[in-house]
């Protein structure tokens, strides 16, 4: 790295940033995965490092980034709450982040959402609202911001977002270097592109010749569009197991950063996701909602060969699944 847009956040930036959520999220756990099942998935000489992001506080990586915006929010701006839209695992952060600050949120969800979710959601205190599309919760969400004077919270836009999610990338390599290792890749989901966009900003600085893959499925490809386009672009629908990965379009910021600093974007299928699912829980003893596994999917799949014998690193971004709708994905 030479130069760096001064939008984009810096080392310190990130650093003085998780410095400032402090306790409010976990510093995750960082895992060398060695099993023989694993081995015949993605090769006996590939090294495997999960960063267990899936217990971060809410289930998923959301909060770093909710905080990272609502921290910054004034006293009137606090009174009045906060808003977003999300298929579940933003929402649920919402919920969570509205709570330890004194204050309220009404998120907008999906009728497709899952019942977990949305019950976890009201559990935290958040008041739901359900609509019929992501489309529909986002023109939704904008009604309420501008009658109620809420502050919208985007699920995966903008700097604040990205300086907080940049802190799992940073977290990975600096746990890994810990540990004696350094990761020749690096390989996270985008529902969006916040998360991924935070984790390759952080990941190229702290080890510049790290490869950073972005991981999407194949029924919410958006920024996979994006990148062919060189451009943002949407999708009509999301038809993917991977709700929280079901962004209808890719925004103007985390498109750059990701465009900057991630090296590929990668897709996988249902059915792939579902397999590394499965080898989650038999190898890792994870239980990952199909976001939470697309970066092991790809490692099984599409990038088995290319990274045969390096040292990669997996994100597990989630878990935020009922029993019932895990044990009906682990099915053959």
């Amino acid at each position: 790295m030479t130069s760096l847009p001064a939008d984009f956040p810096s080392l310190d930036a990130i650093r003085a940033n998780r410095a400032r959520l402090g306790d409010l999220v976990i510093t995750t756990p960082v895992r060398r995965l060695v099993d023989d099942a694993l081995a015949r998935a993605v090769g006996a000489s590939t090294t495997v490092w999960l960063k267990e992001e899936l217990f971060q506080r809410t289930g998923s990586f959301k909060p770093r980034g909710a905080l990272s915006v609502m921290l910054d929010l004034d006293a009137d701006a606090l009174a009045r709450g906060v808003t977003g839209v999300s298929a579940g695992n933003h929402a649920i952060s919402l919920a969570y982040c509205a709570r330890i600050l004194g204050t309220s949120a009404t998120v907008v969800m999906p009728r497709t959402a899952n019942a977990y979710r949305i019950q976890v959601c009201r559990e935290l205190g958040a008041t739901v609202e359900l609509v019929d599309s992501i489309a529909a919760a986002f023109a939704r969400v904008r009604e309420i911001e501008a009658t109620e004077g809420r502050t919208f919270v985007h699920p995966y836009e903008g700097p604040k977002t990205a300086l907080g999610t940049a802190s799992v990338g940073l977290e990975f390599v600096e746990q890994v270097r810990d540990a004696g290792d350094t990761l020749d890749a690096v390989l996270v989901a985008s529902g969006g592109g916040g998360l991924s966009a935070g984790v390759a900003c952080a990941v190229k600085q702290a080890s510049p010749g790290t490869a950073v893959f972005v991981i999407e499925p194949e029924g919410a490809d958006t920024m996979h569009r994006s990148f062919a386009a060189g451009t943002p672009q949407a999708i009509d629908a999301v038809r993917t197991i991977a709700d929280s990965l079901g962004a209808p379009r890719a925004e103007p910021y985390s498109f750059a950063m990701n465009r900057m600093f991630a090296d590929e974007v990668v897709l996988v299928t249902d059915d792939q996701i579902r397999e590394a699912m499965r080898l989650l829980f038999r190898s890792a003893k994870l239980v990952t909602e199909p976001a939470g596994a697309a970066s092991l999917a790809a490692l099984m799949f599409p990038l088995r060969a290319r990274l045969d014998g390096q040292r990669v690193g997996v994100i597990v971004c989630g878990a935020n699944i009922d029993t019932a709708t895990f044990c009906a994905q682990l099915q053959p």
